[in-house]
């Protein structure tokens, strides 16, 4: 299938199966969500079930097992059960640690920690250097770069505005959807803006990112899901590890992963550009410093 070599040219999903399935479950069809489903939820029993058992477990025909191990990646269900195996070894931890209402403070504690720092590690292994590479380089050439989020990403987006800002880019960063729409229409060639979207399918971000493309900027997604809305409008896609349900929106998890890539990225950027970066680090210092006891 087209695509699936540009997929698997990530090191860290060939690694990662759990986690590529997760980003991939959109762009699933039902049965192949039953299939995902199964194994998402039982990979213990799974590495030890034929195709057969697999497709009875799930409620779906075996050829339905076959094209979801294609789809994901693999030539067969023999050599996705020998990856899964391999993973189990030391297994990926599944990003929603469940709290209760049972646990105690010290306990719901540990758990919240473990998840916000899966969510960093899970990120990290989606990292494509490749993609990295490239985007750094477009950011740090770029004329003007906008960030563009709604909800809580509009919150990690101005964070981003601010990193940026520091290091001498030319930044700005819009959560309403009209403003989003006219700032990015003066977005032209040699010009970035960035989506961010955990769920990949935020309208308003998305259109601001239609009209940022149709002036002829340069667009980087940032999201959990490799196949979704927003990553058909951009140029350069960013994965995050940790995912928001319909009910979890604002999880602070998907937040902190969302920072983690920018960080890498900022921090790449001033340290490529050291001299320029601490200069305007001193400047914006200085502009605020009257402003603190």
């Amino acid at each position: 299938m087209p695509g699936h070599t540009q997929e698997l040219s990530n090191p860290g999903l060939k690694n990662n199966t759990l986690l590529h399935i997760q980003s991939l479950l959109p762009s699933f069809t039902k049965s192949e969500q039953k299939v995902a489903s199964i194994v998402l939820q039982q990979t213990d029993s799974v590495i030890y079930s034929s195709v057969i058992d697999l497709a009875e477990k799930a409620g779906v025909g075996e050829t339905t097992v076959l094209r979801f191990c294609r789809k994901i990646g693999f030539r067969g269900y023999q050599e996705f059960k020998l990856a899964l195996a391999q993973e189990m070894v030391a297994p990926v931890k599944n990003l929603h640690g469940e709290v209760g209402e049972e646990d105690s403070l010290e306990t719901l504690a540990q758990k919240v920690t473990a998840t916000n720092q899966q969510a960093i590690a899970d990120t990290a292994a989606l990292f494509d250097p490749k993609q990295v590479e490239r985007c750094v380089e477009l950011l740090q050439q770029a004329g003007t770069i906008h960030f563009y989020g709604v909800g809580t990403s509009a919150v990690t987006a101005q964070d981003a505005k601010y990193a940026f800002l520091r290091i001498g880019l030319r930044v700005d960063a819009m959560s309403e959807s009209h403003l989003q729409a006219m700032a990015a229409a003066t977005l032209g060639p040699g010009d970035v803006a960035v989506g961010l979207s955990v769920s990949g399918s935020t309208k308003d971000t998305i259109d601001a990112l239609k009209v940022a493309k149709e002036a002829g900027a340069t667009i980087i997604c940032i999201t959990h899901y490799r196949r979704s809305p927003i990553t058909n409008v951009a140029d350069m896609t960013l994965l995050t590890a940790a995912q928001e349900g319909p009910l979890q929106g604002g999880s602070l998890a998907a937040k902190i992963a969302q920072l983690h890539v920018l960080d890498v990225i900022c921090t790449t950027i001033a340290l490529r550009n050291k001299e320029k970066a601490l200069t305007y680090k001193e400047r914006t210092a200085k502009a605020v410093l009257e402003r603190k006891y």
